[in-house]
This record gives C-alpha cells, structure tokens and sequence, in this order.
C-alpha cells in the first residue's frame, strides 16, 4: 500500500502540504449535500483517486469522527489532512474545505439588507421553506440508518418527548445522556465496524492534555463570560458550547444555536432560518452557518469579528476531542459497550432533529397551503429525485417569488 502511495504521488506529480490544500479546495468548492454527501466526496477524490489511504482505515477514521461529537465531515477532512501532512496539513485541510462556505454566508450576511422589500421577503421566506426540505430530509435519513429497529426507534420517540416537555439545553443534554445509558442496556447487538488501521504519531500524554483542554473551554467558559461579561468571549461561548455538543452532524446543530441566539433576541427568528436555508446553497460544511450568525448577533461582536469567533467556537471543539481521541480509538472501537452507548446516543440525536423540525423549523415557515405544497415539492426533489441541495434552492425561491407575485394585490 505505501508502494501504491508513492507510485500514485509519482504519476500525478503532486504531495506534502500543497497537494492537500488543492485536493481540500476542490472539494470545498464542490462538495454539496450535507456531511453523508461529503463523505462520499473524500472516499472518491482522496481513498479511490489519489489513495492516501486503505479503504478499511477510512472506514475506521469515519466511525471516530461518528463517535464524538462535531461535524463529523470536517473531523474526516481534518483527520485527513493530518495523516497527511501533519499539524499543518489538518490546518490547511480545514482552512480550504471551509473557507468557500464561510465567505459566501458572510456575504449573504452583509447583504441581508437588500432583502427588505416585497420579492427580497419572498426570497427569506423561500430559504426558510428550503430549511424544512432540508431538515425533514435530515430526519428522515437519519432515522433510517440511526433508529431502524424498535428499541433504537423508541430511544429517539423518548428523545423528542424530553426535548419537549424540558425544552431546555439541559433538556437536549439529558436526552443525549439517556440516550447513552439506554444503548448501553438494549443496543448491544449493532454491528462492529470493520477494522482498520490509522497511522497516529500523537501521543497519548498529548491526547490527555487535549480533551483536558476540551474539558475545561466546555466547563469554564459560562463561569469567564458571566464574570467579564465581554460580548466576544459571550458569542465564543455559545459556539463552543454548540459545536462540543453536537452528535450527528451540522443539521443537529440547529435546535441548540436556536435555543442560544434566537430565544435571547441575539439573532430574530426569521433571519435565523433564512440563513440555514443560504447556508443549503453553499457547498462545504454545515457548520459555517456560524459564520452567518456570528456576523448578525447582536451582543456587539457583529460583522467580521463575530463571523471570525464564531467560527472558531464552533469547530474547535470538535477538532480537540478528535485530536485527543486519535491516540486511543484503536482499543475503544473494539469494545461493545462503546459501541451500544454510541448507537443510543445517535438514536436519541434523531428525536432531537424530529423535534426541531418542527419547533423552529416548521412553525417558522409553513403558514398556508402553498407553503407546504413549495416545502413538499422541495423534500420530493431532495429524496425521490436525488436533485443536488443547490437546485432545490433555485426551485424553492422561484416558487416562493412567484407565489408571492401572485398574491399582491392588484
């Protein structure tokens, strides 16, 4: 396989830092669909094309990444970079997957305000009806794949009710929580994953030293910002706290950035689900639906700066407990009640994104018959017809601008 690698470098010409920028901003600037679709896009460009690695150890790389929580597409990309060219490759793989997306949705955030007359309000309310494809899509594939049998099935209904009678982010957490301990007791069944090997020269005092600083960002930073009251370090906090909690991908970030910013008036409800709607037309990771809201809160760290630190507050989570976990995931997999605890957590993920869909999601969006028709057709698109998220939105913001012409008086 290593003969393979350097044969393939060799022939295209290509390798070291430089190889994996190009390779991430072709892939960032291309890759629509999600975090399962980005998954795909990497097994093509990097494992089949370019070879950097075994079918099997890619496989393993992406049940880590499944296992913690993060945007699991960009923990695989940045993995990737790092098995590649170390630190600096995970570095530059981040940077050029992410970046595509991130500059977009500023820019939809700085032009937002040449959205307030009567076709510019068909266009938002055309992206909030993409959200609901989008998450109902969500939903569904998740729960095909994350809760096929009955016990898994009622984890998530157990999900949903705790989420709605506790509707808090401690209700989302407890749910998660339980979630575990049921898979724990009635999932021990779920398959083991095929083994793989991954070429990780950290160190295990090193893995320590990075979730022990996981650790205390998710615990201290509520104490820091509630002492030095600064609005960045409030903004960072409520990223931080997003992104270390997030089981199963960028959709499942939206119920608790909706609870943090759209509940405390940082960030109005509409502008909310408009911008996770732009955040569909972008390629890249869903995860830079932050740079949107960074940019827009209120707390004063608006504009770049915000976009800036919400950025990072949402994805460094992630990339620490990933760069922590590395070292010692090669004896964890094997063991079936990690596996059990982490089928139940996905489970319990899905009754959270159920829930969400409908609250803020569904009661943001959907007011009328026409609205549901326009979502209904854009779920159809999404799931029969397999279109690309891009086209969908295209579709969906004729229809809303049209529907909305339709209207008007004359």
């Amino acid at each position: 396989m290593a003969t393979d690698q350097i044969d393939q470098q060799q022939e295209e010409g290509t390798g070291g830092l430089g190889e994996v920028f190009r390779a991430f901003l072709k892939l960032g600037l291309t890759s629509f669909g999600g975090p399962i679709a980005h998954l795909g896009y990497f097994r093509d460009e990097l494992v089949v094309r370019r070879r950097w690695l075994t079918e099997a150890a890619y496989a393993d790389l992406i049940a880590l990444c499944q296992f913690l929580p993060g945007p699991a597409s960009s923990q695989v990309g940045f993995a990737l970079g790092y098995l590649r060219g170390g630190l600096a490759g995970a570095l530059l793989a981040w940077a050029a997957f992410t970046l595509p997306s991130a500059v977009l949705l500023l820019a939809f955030a700085f032009g937002a305000d040449a959205f307030g007359g009567p076709i510019g309000q068909d266009v938002i309310h055309g992206l909030k009806l993409v959200a609901v494809a989008i998450v109902a899509q969500a939903v569904w594939g998740m729960a095909r794949t994350l809760a096929p049998d009955r016990e898994r099935a009622t984890i998530a209904l157990a999900a949903v009710l705790v989420v709605v009678f506790v509707p808090t982010a401690f209700g989302q957490i407890a749910a998660i929580g339980a979630g575990a301990v049921a898979g724990t007791l009635r999932c021990r069944r779920v398959d083991r994953n095929a083994a793989g090997h991954l070429p990780v020269s950290i160190s295990r005092r090193a893995g320590m030293v990075l979730l022990a600083l996981f650790l205390l960002l998710l615990l201290g930073l509520p104490a820091i910002a509630a002492l030095w009251s600064l609005p960045e370090l409030a903004l960072f906090e409520v990223f931080y706290r997003a992104g270390a909690l997030v089981f199963g991908g960028g959709h499942v970030v939206l119920p608790l950035l909706e609870m943090r910013l759209v509940e405390p008036g940082w960030v109005s409800a509409d502008a909310f689900l408009a911008g996770y709607g732009a955040a569909q037309a972008v390629p890249g990771p869903l995860f830079t639906f932050a740079v949107y809201l960074g940019a827009i809160a209120e707390p004063g760290s608006n504009g770049i700066l915000g976009a800036a630190i919400a950025l990072l507050g949402i994805f460094l989570p992630g990339m620490l407990l990933l760069m922590g976990v590395l070292p010692f995931w090669d004896r964890l997999r094997h063991y079936e009640g990690a596996r059990a605890a982490m089928a139940g957590t996905n489970a319990a993920v899905v009754g959270i994104l159920g829930a969400a869909l409908y609250q803020p999601v569904w009661t943001g969006a959907v007011s009328s018959p026409s609205d549901f028709a326009v979502a209904l057709t854009a779920f159809i698109l999404l799931t029969a017809w397999k279109a690309p998220p891009w086209l969908v939105v295209v579709v969906t913001l004729l229809a809303a601008v049209a529907l909305g012409l339709v209207s008007q008086p004359v």
